[in-house]
C-alpha cells in the first residue's frame, strides 16, 4: 500500500471559496436548452415549459451562476430575437453549430429559469458580429428600471422589475478562427475596452469577464492575454480560461494526470495578469474565470454525422464513465487550490451537452461526473488551506503526476473540515495521513467514496445508479492525526465536525 502525507496549517490560507467557482453553462447548442431545461410538450414540464425533473437535479447541484447563451453561439446572436411574443420571434440560421435556432427560449425565459434553479446569470454579449451599441442596449434592457426605450421594452414584455444581471462576459473565444467575427488581440482588446466602458456608463455596478485564449494550445497563447489586457485592463475584472481534456488514446494514467497541466495553465495565466499589473503599475488585481472546463471527447466522431440545418440535434452528448468522474474530481481540487485567484468557474455544460445531467422524453438522470461536482459544490464552501501533498508520483506526458490529489477546506462558521481526495492509483489502496492537532475536538462524521471496479462504467437511463457514491469507515482520528485509507481509483470526501 502506498502512503501519502497531507500537511496543513490553519494560519496558512489560500483564500475564501467564491461560491461562483461552482458555476455552470447553458448554451443554445444541441439539447442543452430545448429538451434539456426547456420542453413545453414534456409531461415533466411546469407551466412555463421548464422541466421540473431537471430543475430538481440542478438545485441539488447548488449551482450559483450559469453562463448564457454561449459559447460560440453568442458571436452571431441577436438577443432581441429571443424576447417578446413567441409568435413574432424569427427562426434563424445558427452558423456556429450549423442548426436552425427557433428563438422560442430567450433572455427572459432564462432569467425566470435561473430563479427556479436557485441560481443567477452570467450573461455573454455578442462581440463577434455586433459591438458597443448592442452591449449598452442589452444592459439597459436588463438592468435599468424604467423610463428609457429598452427598459420600457422589457416592461412591455411583461418584466416590470429589472433583471439586475451583475456578471457579463465580453464575447467568447475571440482569438479562435472558428469564431464568428474573430479578432486579433489588438482588435479585441480595443473593442472590449470600449464595450466595457459604455456598459459601465449604463450600470457602474456590473463586473466583466474578458476573453483569454481559447486554450493554452493556441499559437497566440500568452501574447494574446498580455495584449488584450494592455488595452482593457481598466474595464476587466476577470480573465477567462477554457480547457477540455479527453482520453482518445485510452491511456488512463495520462488522462488522470491532466490536472497537472490544468494547474500549470492556471499558474501561467496568473503570471501574465500580474505582469500586466506590474507593467501598468496598477493596484488592481485581475482574477480568473475558468468559465469552460470539463472532459470532452466521447461524442466527437458522432457529431461529424449530424445533418446541417436541423433543429435540436443530439450534439456533444458525451456519455461519461467512471474514470471521467475521477478527473473531474481532480479538476475541482485544482480549481480550489487556486481559490485566491480563480473566483468563477463553469463546468461546461449543465444538461445533455457534455453535461452532468442527461434527459430523454421519459426521464432525467445523473451522469458519473454529477457526483464529484455535487460534493464539491455543496460541501466545499469555506476557507481553502494551503494543502501540501507529499505523495508518490508516476511519469506522465505532463511530467511527474502525484498519485494523490487533495485539498482541505475549513468552514469556521459551521465548524467543519472537508477533505477532497482522489487516489489515481489503478492497482492499490493508499494510506493518507494529516496532522489535525490544530483542530482539537474535530471528529469524522462521514467518509464518502465514489468508486467502481470498471473504469469505463457508465450511468444510463436504463441503469442510472451504476456508478454512485457510498460511505465507508476507512478513516479515523487518533491523537489528532487523521488516517484514511483511500481505495484504488477513488474520489473521496472526508468530513469532520467539531
Amino acid at each position: 500500500m502506498k502512503k501519502a502525507k497531507v500537511f496543513i496549517d490553519k494560519n496558512f490560507i489560500v483564500g475564501e471559496v467564491d461560491k461562483r467557482i461552482y458555476g455552470s453553462f447553458i448554451e443554445h447548442l444541441g439539447r442543452a436548452v430545448y429538451e434539456g431545461i426547456y420542453q413545453p410538450d414534456s409531461p415533466f414540464a411546469d407551466e412555463q415549459g421548464f422541466r421540473k425533473d431537471v430543475l430538481e437535479l440542478v438545485r441539488n447541484l447548488n449551482v450559483p451562476v450559469v453562463r448564457y447563451p454561449g459559447g460560440n453561439f453568442v458571436s452571431g446572436y441577436h438577443w432581441e430575437d429571443g424576447v417578446g411574443p413567441k409568435s413574432e420571434r424569427p427562426a434563424r440560421l445558427e452558423l456556429a453549430w450549423g442548426v436552425i435556432e427557433s428563438n422560442q427560449f430567450g433572455l427572459n425565459e432564462f432569467m425566470d429559469w435561473t430563479k427556479k434553479a436557485n441560481s443567477s446569470a452570467m450573461m455573454a454579449i455578442n462581440l463577434g458580429t455586433r459591438g458597443i451599441d448592442d452591449a449598452r442596449n442589452i444592459v439597459e434592457y436588463c438592468n435599468i428600471e424604467k423610463g428609457s426605450y429598452y427598459s420600457d421594452l422589457r416592461r412591455k414584455h411583461g418584466y416590470e422589475a429589472p433583471h439586475n444581471i451583475k456578471l457579463w462576459c465580453l464575447g467568447n473565444e475571440m482569438d479562435g478562427p472558428w469564431q464568428i467575427g474573430h479578432k486579433t488581440a489588438d482588435e479585441y482588446g480595443r473593442l472590449a475596452e470600449e464595450a466595457g466602458r459604455i456598459m459601465r456608463m449604463v450600470d457602474p455596478s456590473i463586473e466583466m469577464v474578458v476573453c483569454g485564449s481559447s486554450g493554452h494550445g493556441m499559437p497566440t497563447y500568452a501574447s494574446w492575454e498580455a495584449t488584450i489586457l494592455d488595452h482593457c485592463y481598466d474595464q476587466a475584472d476577470y480573465l477567462s480560461l477554457h480547457q477540455y481534456y479527453g482520453n482518445q488514446e485510452n491511456d488512463t494514467p495520462n488522462f488522470l494526470a491532466s490536472s497537472v497541466e490544468m494547474d500549470w495553465f492556471i499558474s501561467s495565466v496568473i503570471s501574465i495578469c500580474d505582469y500586466v499589473k506590474a507593467k501598468k503599475r496598477s493596484k488592481k488585481t485581475i482574477n480568473l474565470s475558468f468559465d469552460e472546463w470539463n472532459v470532452w471527447y466521447h461524442s466527437q466522431n458522432q457529431d461529424k454525422k449530424i445533418e446541417r440545418w436541423t433543429q435540436v440535434p443530439h450534439q456533444l452528448e458525451d456519455v461519461y464513465n467512471f474514470e471521467d468522474a475521477l478527473l473531474v474530481g481532480s479538476m475541482l481540487i485544482t480549481l480550489l487550490r487556486h481559490a485566491d485567484r480563480v473566483k468563477i468557474a463553469c463546468i461546461a455544460q449543465l444538461v445533455n451537452v457534455i453535461a452532468p445531467i442527461m434527459t430523454s422524453d421519459t426521464g432525467a438522470w445523473r451522469q458519473t461526473i454529477y457526483y464529484p461536482f455535487m460534493h464539491a459544490s455543496t460541501l466545499g464552501r469555506g476557507t481553502v488551506l494551503h494543502t501540501i501533498v507529499n505523495s508518490p508520483v508516476y511519469e506522465s506526458k505532463y511530467g511527474d503526476a502525484p498519485y494523490l490529489d487533495s485539498v482541505l477546506i475549513a468552514n469556521e462558521e459551521e465548524e467543519t473540515l472537508t477533505i477532497f481526495a482522489v487516489n489515481k492509483d489503478l492497482e492499490e489502496e493508499m494510506e493518507m495521513t494529516c496532522d489535525l492537532r490544530q483542530f482539537a475536538g474535530y471528529k469524522i462524521v462521514d467518509h464518502i467514496v465514489l468508486t467502481h471496479d470498471d473504469l469505463k462504467a457508465e450511468n444510463t437511463e436504463a441503469n442510472p445508479d451504476n456508478v454512485r457514491p457510498g460511505s465507508c469507515n476507512q478513516s479515523k482520528v487518533e491523537k489528532g492525526i487523521l488516517v484514511s485509507v483511500l481505495g484504488k481509483h477513488s474520489w473521496n470526501v472526508i468530513r469532520l465536525k467539531k
